[in-house]
C-alpha cells in the first residue's frame, strides 16, 4: 500500500497539542493509552489528525469511535476542515443511516454500533491499525462492548493493533488497568487547562417549583451577562418544547431559540451546532447529546438543569422506562466546559453546591441499568456464553443477562444457548432483538415492508403530537399514516413521519426488500412477532382492562379507541409492576394468534363443580400462557383429576355428599362410643376425621366415578365397616349393640349419640322387666326415656327398677287419666307387655 503525503496541518493553540509528543510515543510502544483532556482542549479533532501518520500507521485506517450520530458527522467535518478538505476524503463518517466515505479516506468517524458489527465480521480488523474511543466516560453500551471486543481482538488476533480511550471526565486509573489486560496499566496521558475560565453560579430551584419558569430566569441572566450564544442543557424533548415555548417573548428578537436532540432531522441539528447568523444570536435547547465531543459553535454560556433522561430496565416486568435522574459530577464538569471554548465563559447551574457535593462522580455504566438481550446477541454472535470471558469495564448483572438470553430463546435466537442462524440475521440488523426479530420473519412471510414500518415507529419518535394521555394508542392509526403520505390525521406530526418513513426507507434498502406493500389489517401479527410476551387480552366485561400473556395486568382510557378490542398486542408499556398503561399497541386476530402460535397453545383440563348444574363439569380451555382462546364444558372422564374433585366437594360439604344414611350415622355413633370409653383401640371416625381422611378411603371408591351420582352411591356403612375391620365388628355387636330387645318382643336402637346412650321407648313396652338395660358388657347402663302411649316423655331414667317402686304410682295415676283404655298395672315389673305393633 503506497503511503499518502503528510497531512499539511500547522500547528494551533489548542491545549491537547502538548500532549501530543507522551500519545506516540505510548502508542509506538505499548500501543495503548489513556488521555484525559477537559472539555474545549481539542482532542477529538486535533489528536486523530496527529496521529495519521505516525510510522506505525503504515498508510492504515484509523477508526474513531464517537457515542452519537450528530457527533460523528460534526466531528468528522471538523477534521475535514482542518484539513481543507471535503467529508469522504481523508476524513468521513459512517452512521447508522449515513455514510460519507471515500476510496482516500483514512480517518473513519463511526458511532459505537458500527465498530461491532465490523468486529463481528472481521475479528482481525484487517487494514486498521487504530480505534480511537472518544468520550469514553459516557459509559454507553455499545462502547462498553465495542471496547471489550477490541481487547479481546488484539489479546488473540492483532497485538499490533492499537487502541486510544479518551475522555474529559475519566476514572483514568480503571480504565489503564483494564486496557493493560492484567499486566501493567496503560500509560496515561493528560492535558491540563481549559482554553478559557469558565465562571459557575449556583441558581439552585426549589424542589417544588416547576423547571420551565427556572430555566427561563437563568437564560435571560446569561443572555444579559454575556455576548455569545447560550446553550441550555435539558433532560429530554419534551421539557425542550415547553422551555421554548416558555422562551417565546421573554428574549431580545435578536435571539434565536433552536432545539437539539437526537430525534431531529440532520439538517436541523446542523444549524444549531453551527454559527448564527450575522448580527443574531442563539439559545440552543439541547439534551446530554451536546454534552461530549459535540461543539455547538459560538457557545459563551451554558444553562444546565442537572437532570439527564436514562432508560432503566427492570427484570421483575422485563420493561424499559425513561427515568430523570440527577447528573453527575463529572457530566456538570463536561457540560460547562462547553462554555470556555471560544472566550471565558459562564455556566449557571440549577442546583446548589451542597447538592453538588452529593452528586455521584461517574454516571453509572449504561450496561448496569438497562435491557441487555442486544449485548446477550452480540456476545452469542462472538461466541462467548459467560460475560465475565471478556474484559469489560463494568460486568453486567447476571439477572438482567439471563433475562436477555431468556428473551432471546423465546424469540428463537438462541437454541441450546448457541446461536442460531435467524439470531445471526437479527444481529445484522440495527434493531433491538425484538424488532429485528419481526423484521426478519416477516421477510419470509411477505410482510417485511409492514415490520419495517413498525420498527421505524416504535423506533422514532411518535408521529402523533400531544400529550401522552391524549393520544390514541392505536399502532394501525399511525402505520396508515406513515404508509400512506397523503392520509391525513389532526394530531400527526410531519417532520416526525418524514423522519420515519426515511428510517423504514433505510431499513427496507438494507435488507434488499423490493415488495413495499402494506399490511394493516395484520399490524398486530405483525407486531406479535416482536413482542410475543405482551400480547393481551380483554378481561370479561371489563373494557379497557387486559391481562398479559404472562399474567400480569395492563390498561387503557375506556375511551381509547383500542378499549373495546378482545385481543391486543402491547408494544410500549410504562413498566407499572402490578398493572402496566398501554401506550402503543395494535389489536391481533384470534385466529391469527392461535395460528401463529399453534405450537405454544395448551389445552388445559379442569374439573370442578359447577353450582348451577350442582355437579361435577369438566372445562378444556385452549391457553396462550394465561390468554384463554376458547374450549368447551362436559361431564368428565373418569381418572385423577375427577376422583380428586369429588374428594374436594366431599370436604367442602361433608359426609352428606356420600350414602350417609340414619344406618351410618347410627354405626358411626356406637364406634365413636367405644373409643370415648375404651380409647384409640377403636378408629377415630368422626366427621372431621372422615373429612381429613377422605383421600384415603373415598378415593379408591370412586373408580369409574364421573359425578355427583356416583359420589352419592358410596355406602357410608360399608366405609365403616372397612374402617372398622370383621374382628372390631364382631366385638362392636357384643359391646355396643345397635338395638336392645325389650319385654314386649320388639328391638329397639339405642341412641349412641348422647352421653350416655338413651333407648326411647313406651313405657308399656317395659312391662314384665325388673332392670334397665346395660352396654359395654354391662358397665354402662343405658338411660331410659319413658315415652306415653302418644310418644311424649313422661320420665328419664337410668334405674328402672327403682322407678317402679317410687315414682311409677304417680305417673300411672296421671296416664291413666290421660289414656283411659291402655293399661297401667300397680306391678308393671310383674305384669306382661302389649303385643308388639304392627
Amino acid at each position: 500500500m503506497s503511503i499518502p503525503p503528510a497531512v499539511p496541518l500547522p500547528p494551533t493553540d489548542l491545549p491537547v497539542e502538548s500532549c501530543v509528543p507522551a500519545l506516540r510515543a505510548a502508542l509506538a510502544g505499548e500501543g495503548i493509552a489513556v488521555l484525559s483532556a477537559e472539555p474545549g482542549a481539542g482532542k477529538t479533532t486535533l489528536i486523530p489528525l496527529r496521529l495519521l501518520d505516525e510510522p506505525w500507521m503504515a498508510g492504515a485506517r484509523m477508526v474513531v469511535l464517537e457515542p452519537r450520530r450528530i457527533a460523528a458527522r460534526a466531528a468528522a467535518r471538523r477534521m475535514a476542515s482542518l484539513l481543507g478538505e471535503p467529508v469522504g476524503a481523508t476524513v468521513g463518517y459512517r452512521t447508522r443511516d449515513d455514510q460519507r466515505i471515500g476510496p482516500g479516506t483514512r480517518i473513519e468517524v463511526v458511532t459505537e454500533g458500527i465498530l461491532t458489527r465490523r468486529l463481528q465480521h472481521d475479528p482481525g480488523l484487517g487494514g486498521v491499525a487504530l480505534v480511537v474511543f472518544d468520550e469514553i466516560h459516557e459509559r454507553s453500551l455499545p462502547g462498553d462492548l465495542g471496547l471489550a471486543l477490541a481487547l479481546e481482538a488484539r489479546s488473540a488476533l492483532r497485538p499490533d493493533l492499537r487502541l486510544l480511550v479518551m475522555s474529559a471526565t475519566l476514572d483514568t486509573a480503571k480504565v489503564a488497568t483494564l486496557l493493560g489486560a492484567g499486566v501493567a496499566p496503560a500509560p496515561v496521558v493528560a492535558s491540563e487547562g481549559r482554553l478559557f475560565p469558565v465562571e459557575v453560579r449556583w441558581r439552585p430551584k426549589g424542589q417544588r417549583d416547576r423547571l420551565e419558569p427556572a430555566v427561563v430566569g437563568a437564560v435571560r441572566e446569561a443572555v444579559r451577562d454575556t455576548d455569545g450564544d447560550v446553550l441550555v442543557f435539558l433532560p429530554g424533548a419534551g421539557e425542550i418544547r415547553r422551555v421554548e415555548e416558555a422562551l417565546r417573548g421573554a428574549l431580545p428578537p435578536e435571539l434565536d431559540v433552536l432545539p437539539l436532540h437526537g430525534s431531529l432531522p440532520a439538517a436541523e441539528q446542523d444549524a444549531a451546532i453551527g454559527p448564527a447568523s450575522p448580527g443574531r444570536r442563539k439559545v440552543v435547547l439541547a439534551t446530554d447529546i451536546a454534552e461530549t465531543s459535540l461543539t455547538v459553535t459560538g457557545v459563551r454560556a451554558v444553562v444546565d438543569a442537572g437532570l439527564a433522561r436514562v432508560p432503566r430496565f427492570d427484570t421483575g416486568t422485563g420493561m424499559t422506562r425513561l427515568v430523570t435522574v440527577p447528573t453527575s459530577r463529572a457530566s456538570g464538569e463536561q457540560r460547562a466546559g462547553r462554555a470556555g471554548r471560544l472566550a471565558p465563559g459562564l455556566a449557571i447551574r440549577l442546583w446548589s453546591k451542597v447538592e453538588q457535593a452529593a452528586r455521584r462522580p461517574y454516571a453509572d455504566a449504561e450496561i448496569t441499568q438497562v435491557d441487555l438481550a442486544g449485548l446477550a446477541l452480540e456476545l452469542a454472535v462472538w461466541g462467548v456464553d459467560d460475560p465475565a470471558d471478556l474484559p469489560f469495564p463494568d460486568p453486567p448483572p447476571s439477572r438482567s443477562f439471563a433475562e436477555g438470553r431468556r428473551l432471546l430463546t423465546d424469540l428463537g435466537a438462541l437454541v441450546d444457548g448457541r446461536v442460531t442462524e435467524l439470531g445471526r440475521r437479527m444481529a445484522e440488523l440495527p434493531l433491538h432483538p425484538r424488532l429485528a426479530h419481526m423484521v426478519a420473519v416477516s421477510v419470509e412471510e411477505r410482510r417485511g415492508w409492514t415490520a419495517c414500518l413498525l420498527a421505524a415507529l416504535l423506533e422514532e419518535r411518535d408521529v402523533l403530537r400531544g400529550r401522552p394521555d391524549d393520544v390514541s394508542a392505536d399502532l394501525g392509526e399511525r402505520l396508515r399514516l406513515l404508509a400512506d403520505p397523503g392520509a391525513r390525521h389532526p394530531q400527526a406530526d410531519g417532520r416526525a413521519l418524514r423522519q420515519a418513513r426515511q428510517r423504514a426507507e433505510a431499513l427496507a434498502d438494507r435488507i434488499g426488500l423490493g415488495d413495499r406493500t402494506v399490511d394493516l389489517a395484520g399490524a398486530g401479527g405483525v407486531l406479535s412477532l416482536a413482542y410475543p410476551d405482551r400480547i393481551a387480552q380483554q378481561r370479561e366485561r371489563s373494557r379497557g382492562r387486559f391481562v398479559l400473556r404472562t399474567g400480569g395486568g395492563a390498561w387503557l382510557p375506556t375511551t381509547d379507541p383500542l378499549a373495546g378490542e378482545v385481543l391486543l398486542v402491547a408494544a410500549d408499556l410504562d413498566g407499572h409492576r402490578k398493572e402496566a398503561r398501554i401506550r402503543l399497541a395494535a389489536p391481533i386476530d384470534e385466529f391469527e394468534l392461535a395460528a401463529r402460535y399453534t405450537d405454544e397453545v395448551e389445552e388445559r383440563s379442569t374439573v370442578g363443580w359447577d353450582r348451577e348444574r350442582d355437579d361435577l363439569l369438566a372445562r378444556v380451555e385452549r391457553r396462550l400462557g394465561a390468554i384463554r382462546l376458547g374450549g368447551f364444558d362436559g361431564p368428565p372422564d373418569p381418572g385423577p383429576a375427577t376422583t380428586a374433585a369429588l374428594v374436594a366437594r366431599l370436604r367442602s360439604v361433608g359426609l352428606a355428599a356420600i350414602g350417609w344414611s340414619d344406618a351410618a350415622k347410627s354405626l358411626q355413633a356406637r364406634i365413636l362410643f367405644l373409643r370415648s370409653r375404651l380409647g384409640d383401640a377403636w378408629p377415630d371416625v368422626s366427621d372431621a376425621a372422615l373429612v381429613r381422611s377422605a383421600e384415603d378411603w373415598l378415593a379408591p371408591r370412586l373408580a369409574g366415578a364421573r359425578g355427583r351420582a356416583d359420589l352419592a352411591r358410596v355406602d357410608g356403612v360399608e366405609v365403616l365397616g372397612t374402617l372398622l375391620g370383621l374382628e372390631a365388628a364382631r366385638a362392636l355387636d357384643r359391646l355396643a349393640p345397635a338395638t336392645l330387645p325389650l319385654p314386649s318382643g320388639r328391638s329397639v336402637r339405642i341412641e349412641y349419640d348422647r352421653e350416655p346412650p338413651v333407648l326411647s321407648v313406651r313405657v308399656q313396652e317395659l312391662y314384665g322387666a325388673t332392670e334397665g338395660p346395660r352396654v359395654l358388657e354391662g358397665a354402662v347402663p343405658v338411660v331410659l326415656e319413658l315415652l306415653s302411649p302418644a310418644d311424649r316423655p313422661i320420665q328419664v331414667t337410668a334405674d328402672l327398677a327403682g322407678f317402679w317402686a317410687g315414682s311409677w304410682r304417680e305417673v300411672r295415676k296421671e296416664m291413666a287419666g290421660r289414656y283411659p283404655k291402655h293399661d297401667w298395672p300397680a306391678d308393671p315389673a310383674s305384669a306382661s307387655p302389649p303385643r308388639p305393633r304392627r
